[in-house]
């Protein structure tokens, strides 16, 4: 199962960190590339615990759709969400945020497991985990210009 663990060091206070994060708007934001958009359950604002969003979104040439349920919600601290249908075999993604003296330390772990059997462990390894990768990472800066930036009201504050 491949893990990818990102660390972020973050200007601001880690209550706004944590509600960037669970922010769905912002999340279409910073993957307008794959043109994300959630087409079910909540579609906008802030995800809470037990809520689902239904996610449709192209990612290496191919449309997916996938439903992730938030399962563990610790505001600010800490929170999970789950594909519970979907392309994989499983997916997880871990969020922690911590205080720093100044900001907060946000670091992620996402977890997957590809169908496929032998098949599904080369796209892991060849492609899936660097696409995922790069996709959090464009994310995570995205979090970050928001939270250090009065851009944080355009998503917060509605």
């Amino acid at each position: 199962m491949p893990l990818i663990t990102l660390k972020t060091k973050i200007v601001a206070p880690v209550d706004r960190c944590f509600d960037l994060s669970t922010s769905i708007d912002l999340h279409k934001q910073s993957v307008e590339h794959t043109r994300e958009e959630a087409t079910g359950g909540r579609t906008e604002g802030l995800m809470q615990l037990n809520e689902e969003v239904i996610w449709r979104a192209k990612h290496l040439g191919q449309w997916f759709t996938m439903t992730v349920r938030m399962v563990d919600y610790e505001r600010p601290r800490y929170f999970c969400d789950k594909m519970i249908r979907g392309p994989f075999q499983s997916m997880e993604h871990q969020h922690y945020f911590e205080e720093l003296d100044g900001g907060t330390l946000m670091t992620d772990k996402f977890r997957f497991v590809s169908p496929w059997g032998i098949l599904g462990r080369w796209a892991n390894a060849a492609v899936l985990k660097n696409h995922f990768t790069e996709l959090l990472l464009t994310r995570n800066e995205a979090i970050k210009t928001f939270a250090e930036t009065n851009r944080w009201k355009e998503v917060l504050s509605s």
